[in-house]
């Protein structure tokens, strides 16, 4: 029995000092992120001095030459740009509305959908209540003709994921416009897609049906919802918000590079978006996503890892309103012939690590990587099947048999800043963000050495 014990230790004798090694390398990482990070800093640099970055405004150009130099002063083995198209859309002077109650006139927090027409000046109407946007199809058009329609629904409670109560109420936002002017709506106005109950309204893209009339869309905010559903009796809205569409405008991804030392064809790709909503300043969405995957980056370096794989880092433009980064990379990349074996994104703001979640086989992961003894001391403990990001996801098309992964912090907040100008670098925790960088350095570094 002895012998066997001690043949049993010599076969697992170098996959035990291989997680040893791993433990004390992210325990480096960890404390470079902690003790020495540089995200903190960076996100108040992209926040406070460049600001909202919505694709083909001068601050999103402003954001490609800051974050090229910020590359630079990194020392990365490479640093340039894929140029893409991307559309304009300009908000325009801000909205304003008002509802009239008997003889009182109450103004409402309200903002544009990405992508909406104007008002044309002052639209007024009669304001018509629904939950959701089945109840909109299923009405009588002529309870909604000449109308302006508002779409009520509210966040699931019971989801204790947010992202997923998120979903269940997507479609008043992207296709609300759409079921409205089929009824014969004038205009329509949405609950913001927001977990809490505040005075501020959340924007964020729309889409129009090119058989269908356009036709106006906002948000109001959720405590203006709330007001509005209370009300008994017949609703005047008053509104008016004159943004407009223009021709696309050259814009870039910015990326950077550490070359492989052992298999330097192949690549892994970690990333977020660049661009943000013209509210706010983009802080956790996501800000917090391309500083983290910049810090990733910057902590391997600074502690001296040559990477078997050639690690890439990638600031995608337009994920908000037309996902041009992304789709337009995964097909630079495929023309190029380059060999993509993994790709991570960071969208899901700046709040406590819990995880990864994974677009493909976790279980292959899994098998080769003790995930939850090496994050354990991190307090990370999820690793499961889901969603990697929009920004990464058209490398599947490209590479079928690439893992996609997205990172997970906790979500309970997220809703309260997403699209809106709650969306500050006050909002986002600097442990929390250091944290969040740490997780993903080490998961970066734990997929370069499978």
């Amino acid at each position: 029995m002895l012998k066997q014990n001690w043949i049993l230790i010599l076969i697992l004798l170098p996959f035990l000092e291989f997680s040893q090694n791993d433990s004390l390398f992210i325990r480096k990482i960890y404390d470079e992120c902690l003790e020495k990070g540089h995200s903190y800093e960076d996100l108040r640099s992209l926040c406070k001095e460049i600001g909202p970055r919505l694709s083909g405004s001068p601050q999103a150009q402003m954001s490609v030459f800051w974050s090229e130099e910020k590359m630079n002063s990194y020392g990365f083995d490479k640093v340039y740009k894929q140029e893409i198209k991307v559309p304009v859309w300009k908000r325009g002077n801000k909205e304003t509305a008002w509802i009239k109650k008997e003889k009182e006139w109450i103004p409402l927090h309200i903002l544009a959908l990405g992508g909406s027409v104007s008002t044309n000046g002052l639209l007024s109407g009669e304001l018509v209540i629904f939950q959701n946007l089945d109840e909109l199809k299923k009405a009588n058009p002529k309870n909604v003709e000449g109308k302006i329609v508002f779409l009520n629904q509210t966040f699931d409670q019971k989801d204790i994921n947010t992202f997923k109560a998120y979903g269940g109420c997507y479609s008043i936002r992207g296709e609300g416009a759409i079921e409205g002017a089929k009824k014969g709506a004038k205009g329509v106005l949405i609950r913001s897609l927001a977990s809490g109950i505040d005075t501020h309204p959340h924007t964020g893209s729309m889409h129009y049906d090119d058989n269908v009339k356009k036709i106006p869309a906002a948000a109001v905010s959720t405590s203006d919802a709330e007001l509005l559903q209370n009300i008994i009796g017949k609703i005047e809205l008053f509104w008016e918000m004159d943004c407009f569409s223009g021709e696309e405008v050259t814009s870039y991804n910015v990326i950077a590079e550490i070359t492989g030392t052992k298999l330097p064809n192949e690549i892994i790709t970690f990333g977020g978006h660049l661009d943000s909503w013209d509210v706010g300043e983009g802080a956790h969405d996501d800000g917090a996503g391309v500083i983290h995957c910049l810090e990733a980056l910057r902590v391997l370096k600074a502690l001296n890892y040559k990477p078997q794989h050639t690690l890439r880092v990638v600031f995608f433009m337009n994920e908000e309103n037309g996902n041009k980064g992304g789709l337009g990379y995964a097909e630079w990349v495929k023309n190029k012939g380059e060999k993509h074996i993994f790709a991570l994104e960071s969208d899901r703001g700046g709040f406590t690590p819990k995880g990864f979640s994974c677009d493909g086989n976790f279980n292959l992961i899994k098998e080769k990587i003790n995930l939850y003894s090496l994050y354990k001391p991190y307090e990370v403990y999820e690793f499961e099947k889901g969603y990697g990001g929009v920004d990464i996801n058209p490398l599947k098309k490209m590479y079928p048999d690439i893992l996609l992964f997205g990172f997970v912090p906790d979500s309970q907040r997220y809703f309260d800043f997403h699209h809106a100008e709650s969306d500050v670098f006050e909002a986002v925790n600097k442990r929390e963000l250091e944290l969040g960088c740490a997780a993903i350095t080490s998961f970066i570094y734990l997929l370069d050495n499978l």
